[in-house]
């Protein structure tokens, strides 16, 4: 084929070539409200307009807990195996990018072929003279052996005339960015648990310290209760209560010890470490810090709209939308004719000497039409299936978008009513510490009794408890809130592609 007609047909090729499908629109609009229903009036603490904060923890201002919530975002397993995945997808995008352009394969042959003797090709018993007689008779010998050396350069490219290559990378793009996007989620779920797990930590050994006093102090009631015993100014039943009282809290006790543990290996299994290896980072809290760490006065919370562009999981379900939208458009063009240029040119012969003839080769350009005309609906089959795979996409995208804002509203008015509740258990444990306190001093002055006291004592020790578990069910709130917010992952890691 001419030059001149070759390049007739490729310009005339890429003229025509267009991309079949429907571009990609954007996810359906779902928000209607400009304010979340259960934020509560601007002037609640417990929610207030603003700019969120991306590393929410770091308001629990607490160093350790931030200090693991790094190590795990760095040596998480979890996160490792989504950064693989992400790799793999940016990897098939450059792959899909490379299929639309030429693809060319160079070979180099050197070849030695026996060939039997003619007489044995033709068949002496037919009559045919054999090699030698061939020779005697003036005619030349077959040569018994044959060596053949080529080398050669072939290409070939796919014009894409109808986009489907296109609408592959198109895809390909999409999935690379919902793979980044499953990472950052990836990423808010693990400081989340980080944190969580931190909270049961410190809140469990708060218990632990607040058994370990009251345990302390009925042993010194029993000791002393033992005394009056002995010197005939208390009776027997007196003790029996107290060491009963004093059995009840250390079986209360016992099963801590082990929770404490299970959290300590939680927390080192988040951050990439084996069990009981950061137990001594996770030490009692610092001096003059408080046991449980609380959130802060007032939360921001932003609005639905900028909460669905920054959760992940949302991201991830539009960009998988998108790429569902594509692959609709990549079936489309599987219906239509197929355009390759085909073009090799190569040199060779017998000897090795002939590969440096340059100005003796072999070359062949040809264009190659190919439609499958007779598939008997085929297709139009995967066209409509891509197409209920899109719709699909769709309304699993206006699913995680309904259930996102569920999750948001559902976390702000626990959030409301849990500090509501803290403030009640707070007042509940003053009214028992002045009720111990006053029933101290009556019984010195010899109006109250060993019962009254045990029993002030009792509900001084369960006001304590009750306040360190709502403390730690309040911040365990807060952070369920950051985490329905969809804050505290990277938004750099959708880039890069």
């Amino acid at each position: 084929m001419k030059p001149t007609l070759l390049a007739g047909i490729l310009a005339l090729s890429l003229a025509g070539c267009t991309t079949v499908g429907t571009d990609y629109a954007g996810p359906p609009a779902t928000v209607q409200g400009a304010a979340f229903a259960r934020a509560g009036a601007p002037a609640d603490p417990a929610s207030v307009p603003g700019q969120v904060l991306a590393h929410w923890w770091t308001a629990l201002d607490d160093p350790v807990l931030d200090a693991l919530v790094e190590r795990a975002l760095h040596a998480n397993p979890t996160l490792a195996v989504a950064s693989a995945r992400l790799r793999q997808a940016r990897a098939a995008l450059r792959s899909e990018r490379a299929a639309s352009l030429p693809n060319g394969t160079a070979t180099l042959l050197a070849a030695h072929a026996h060939l039997p003797p003619l007489g044995d090709l033709a068949g002496g018993a037919q009559g045919q003279p054999d090699q030698g007689q061939a020779a005697s008779q003036g005619g030349a010998a077959l040569p018994s052996s044959l060596n053949l050396y080529s080398a050669g350069f072939d290409a070939t490219w796919e014009i894409d005339l109808f986009g489907g290559r296109r609408r592959a990378a198109e895809a390909a793009g999409a999935l690379a960015d919902a793979a980044a996007a499953n990472l950052a989620d990836a990423q808010l779920s693990l400081a989340a648990e980080v944190a969580q797990a931190y909270v049961n930590l410190r809140a469990t050994q708060a218990r632990i310290a607040l058994s370990d006093a009251a345990i302390a102090r009925q042993q010194q009631a029993l000791d002393l209760t033992a005394r009056r015993v002995a010197a005939g100014t208390a009776s027997r039943l007196d003790l029996e209560r107290l060491q009963g009282q004093l059995e009840s809290t250390r079986a209360d006790a016992e099963p801590l010890g082990a929770q404490l543990d299970a959290l300590r290996d939680e927390l080192a299994v988040l951050v990439g470490q084996a069990p009981g290896a950061i137990d001594a980072a996770l030490g009692t809290p610092a001096a003059g810090a408080a046991a449980v760490p609380l959130p802060p006065a007032s939360v921001a919370v932003g609005d639905p709209a900028a909460m669905l562009r920054r959760r992940p999981d949302i991201r991830a379900a539009e960009r998988t939308l998108a790429a569902r939208n594509a692959q609709v458009g990549q079936a489309e063009a599987a219906r239509f004719p197929r355009l390759t240029l085909l073009g090799m040119i190569g040199i060779g012969g017998t000897h090795l000497r002939d590969l440096t003839h340059l100005d003796d080769y072999t070359a062949v350009a040809a264009p190659q039409l190919s439609w499958n005309v007779l598939d008997f609906g085929r297709a139009r089959a995967g066209v409509a299936r891509a197409e209920g795979v899109r719709e699909e996409a769709e309304a699993q995208y206006r699913l995680a978008v309904l259930g996102a804002l569920r999750d948001a509203e559902d976390a702000l008015s626990r959030f409301r009513q849990r500090r509501t509740t803290v403030a009640t258990i707070a007042r509940a444990k003053a009214t028992a510490d002045r009720a111990a306190l006053l029933t101290g001093a009556r019984r010195k002055a010899g109006t109250a009794n060993l019962i009254d006291m045990l029993d002030a004592e009792r509900q001084q020790l369960a006001a304590e408890q009750n306040l360190a578990q709502a403390q730690a069910a309040l911040t365990g709130d807060f952070i369920a809130l950051h985490k329905a917010l969809g804050l505290g992952w990277d938004d750099a890691a959708g880039s890069g592609r």
